[in-house]
């Protein structure tokens, strides 16, 4: 039986592929998705990306069927205290990621409200950073 894994992506990550590509590489989320899947084949990874601080926030009430969430908030992780208080109220294991390294971009990107309520943050190494997150699910997670 797989684990069903949620990875969750914020405002403008639908343009992957397309916007700053030297931050965030040429591939688009279809093809990243395709690549995790196959990687992790222990996983059910369900997919989730909106451009509303809201949708995004309903789909973390709906966390009970979901063993971990990855998630990316974008530009929302840096002031989005709405989904702070969602991610903060779920015990499922959670771990943030960027695909840039924030702590080489613009000043207000260095620091995240998420952080303080995720298990772990991830940045920097771009696609990776979710095969990174869904590495230490999979060694956190019971079978």
């Amino acid at each position: 039986m797989s684990i069903r894994i949620l990875i969750l992506n914020g405002p403008n990550l639908n343009m992957l592929g397309q916007r700053e590509t030297e931050h965030y590489g040429k591939e688009p989320f279809t093809q990243i998705l395709g690549y995790l899947q196959k990687s992790f084949p222990c996983f059910d990874i369900d997919y989730f990306q909106s451009n509303h601080e809201g949708a995004l926030i309903d789909k973390v009430h709906e966390f009970h069927l979901y063993k971990g969430i990855v998630v990316n908030a974008g530009a929302l992780s840096h002031y989005s205290y709405a989904l702070h208080d969602a991610l903060k109220m779920v015990k499922t294991p959670k771990v943030e990621v960027h695909m840039s390294n924030i702590y080489a971009r613009e000043p207000f990107r260095h620091h995240s409200v998420l952080s303080a309520v995720c298990n772990g943050t991830i940045c920097g190494f771009g696609k990776h950073s979710y095969a990174l997150a869904l590495t230490w699910l999979k060694e956190y997670l019971p079978e």
